[in-house]
């Protein structure tokens, strides 16, 4: 992909450090909208159907938010780079607003559906945008703590989220699980209109609309399929046989126009890889478990075990800890050591066993009974998640960082979409002779009180017994099927190749963003950035790179010399004009304390200086070409994998070094106005 980002438009106003942290701040709120409305309303869905009815279509709630999701990601990167990331960051918050509005005031749940496709497009929007304006706005050398700290953000937020959504349902209305974004996203709207900065990309990027077009609509006919199958028409009526075989011509006709496309979606190349291949469907597996059984585990609480919820929320929680500790734990192995191989492998072997032993839970089941199983799963998951977008980023060449990225991440949401969807056809098919076998056990029992958890659990308990067991052996027949899924996963992961980790992939290892996959830039030159950007980190912590880069190049200059040039330099190659005045300015010296040294340059015959500008002569530019590539074989030597005779390596290269070069001028200028003022 393209996307050399330059500083074409700059903000009305220099960034000040105070305001870098405003800017963060709007675009953290963006990512927490959009990762907290994937799984808030799993808690509320019991309460949601009680009111709404429609109990077959439950599962559509999440799955419609997160189709929608898939194909925002793969279009807001290319928005971004043709009509600015800012102004896509915003409509994306527009657009979630009036998908909130929508579905509180939700009158039935195909109303409901649609607002939360509504959400999904601009929930996926903030989150790719909010990716790629921390590239735009945060000095590079912190770059990655900043990424870091957005992608827990993301990661802790999408495994809350359940015990939020009982929050409201309990204590005002599941309505309010929607309408909370509202007054947030428009403070969102409102700082980020007075803080970010206009960033778009110097070419015009060619976006891939057949591709993104033809994936989404066979994916939702394979899930109209799943979801019609055995509830509107039998499994083998022309309806459901014709929606699966449009979606495998459709699916046939996204992999050829993927293969003709001049900047494909997903190119298929990637599957060459072994690696990727195999990560690739790890992903699909761990979002098919996670987001899944994040579903119908409150429903499962709320019916069988009879608490509020809220309380099915936090009952939950042994999930999400395990989750959270072995992906962080697994994280820090790997970064440490660089071997990733057996985590998946282990991982899936336990997630088939806590999804098995989740399948036995039933009304007798005790409470840490319960919460061991629901670690068990946890603990699986997160071994299993965290080392795939490290690895897939280890192994593919820089210039294909993005796409590879991104197309992991687009499986983990494709695995998310169907494990709801399946997950919704499993419970669909099973509670309805379930629950009228029970009804008519129970006889006394009406329906509508059937379907509310609060109210069944007013029932005298030897009358309710019948309806709670076909909830809790519902619930169970989901498990239990999925537990072939994670298997398939066991014997893929033994298929995954293992080969030395890049430093840029041990540094970045131990984020809890990593392990949940959150949607990224595609931009591979933003990628290149970062991987830059830590190797200078931990190159630094082994003493100054300067001297050693000079001493490599072979050059007479001294430190401040090559520092001298390298600003006028670096102004060259963003066509600014160097003086002597702007320099000093930009780091907040007086003039004469530079005079010297670039009289001094200018003596060597490295620079011309006529008073007004400063310009480099063809022997500073050969000086400097030296240094240029000495840096280059650093890098090689730093970035495994880089291949300084590639001529894509080294034109991936030169783009992100004028990306570099602009920024770092635009940051000494946003210092320097920040001084002043």
């Amino acid at each position: 992909m393209t996307g050399a980002v330059d500083v074409a438009e700059k903000a009305q106003e220099p960034l000040s450090r105070a305001k870098v942290n405003v800017v963060f701040a709007t675009i953290v709120l963006g990512m927490l909208l959009a990762a907290l409305d994937q799984t808030i309303v799993s808690t509320a869905l019991p309460t949601i159907v009680a009111d709404l009815g429609e109990a077959g279509h439950m599962a559509w709630v999440i799955t419609a938010y997160l189709l929608a999701e898939a194909v925002a990601t793969a279009l807001a990167g290319k928005l971004g780079d043709l009509f600015g990331r800012k102004l896509i960051f915003q409509l994306s918050a527009l657009i979630f607003i009036v998908g909130s509005m929508i579905a509180g005031l939700a009158n039935g749940m195909t109303m409901l559906i649609i607002a939360r496709g509504i959400q999904g497009f601009g929930g996926g929007g903030l989150m790719v945008t909010a990716m790629a304006l921390i590239a735009d706005t945060i000095p590079l050398r912190q770059r990655g703590k900043y990424q870091g700290a957005l992608g827990a953000v993301f990661g802790v937020t999408t495994v809350i989220g359940p015990t939020i959504g009982g929050l409201f349902t309990d204590h005002a209305s599941w309505r309010w699980c929607f309408y909370v974004n509202v007054p947030i996203a428009v403070i969102m709207i409102v700082m980020s209109a007075r803080t970010i900065p206009r960033v778009r990309a110097v070419i015009k990027p060619i976006i891939d609309y057949a591709g993104i077009g033809l994936v989404a609509v066979a994916v939702s006919t394979l899930i109209l399929g799943l979801e019609w199958g055995g509830q509107e028409y039998p499994w083998g009526s022309s309806m459901i046989l014709g929606l699966f075989a449009a979606s495998v011509v459709l699916f046939a006709a996204f992999v050829v126009i993927e293969l003709r496309a001049a900047e494909p979606m997903l190119p298929m190349e990637l599957f060459r890889s072994r690696v990727f291949t195999v990560c690739s469907i790890l992903s699909f597996i761990c979002g098919f478990a996670m987001l899944g059984s994040m579903t119908y585990l409150p429903a499962y609480l709320q019916y069988v075990d009879g608490v509020s919820a809220t309380m099915s929320g936090v009952r939950s929680l042994p999930l999400v800890v395990g989750l959270l500790v072995t992906s962080i734990l697994s994280g820090q192995v790997v970064g440490k050591t660089g071997h990733y191989r057996y985590f998946p492998i282990v991982g899936t072997l336990v997630m088939a066993l806590g999804l098995y032993l989740m399948s036995t839970m039933g009304r007798n089941t005790g409470f840490w009974q319960e919460s061991l199983y629901m670690l068990v799963l946890g603990l699986g998951i997160g071994l299993t998640m965290q080392v795939l977008t490290i690895v897939v980023q280890n192994t593919v060449p820089y210039a294909q960082l993005g796409t590879a990225t991104s197309g992991v991440t687009f499986f983990r949401t494709l695995g998310s979409t169907f494990g709801t969807a399946i997950f919704g056809t499993l419970y669909s098919n099973e509670i309805g002779p379930n629950l009228r076998a029970a009804l008519a056990e129970a006889r006394v029992v009406p329906p509508e009180t059937a379907a509310n958890p609060q109210s069944l659990q007013a029932v005298p308990e030897e009358v309710s017994a019948p309806i709670i067991d076909a909830y809790a052996e519902t619930i169970d027949h989901v498990f239990i099927w999925v537990v072939p899924v994670a298997l398939v996963g066991f014997v893929v992961a033994w298929f995954l190749k293992e080969v030395p980790l890049r430093d840029s992939a041990k540094a970045s290892a131990g984020d809890v963003g990593e392990g949940f996959s959150v949607p990224n830039s595609a931009d591979r030159v933003v990628h290149l950035e970062r991987a830059i950007a830590g190797s200078m980190r931990k190159a630094d912590a082994e003493g100054p790179i300067g001297p050693r880069i000079l001493a490599d190049a072979g050059s007479t200059l001294s430190r401040g010399e090559a520092w001298a040039l390298g600003q006028v330099y670096l102004r060259d190659r963003v066509n600014a004009t160097a003086t002597l005045v702007s320099v000093a300015r930009a780091h907040k010296l007086p003039d004469d304390v530079l005079e010297p040294i670039y009289r001094r340059v200018a003596d060597k015959g490295y620079l011309v200086d006529d008073g007004r500008v400063l310009r480099l002569t063809d022997s500073g530019r050969a000086e400097l070409d030296r240094v240029k590539a000495a840096w280059r074989r650093w890098l090689d030597t730093r970035l495994d994998d880089w291949n300084n005779d590639d001529p894509a390596d080294r034109a991936l290269f030169d783009q992100a070094l004028d990306n570099i070069a602009a920024k770092l001028l635009e940051e000494a200028a946003r210092e320097h106005e920040s001084a002043r003022v």
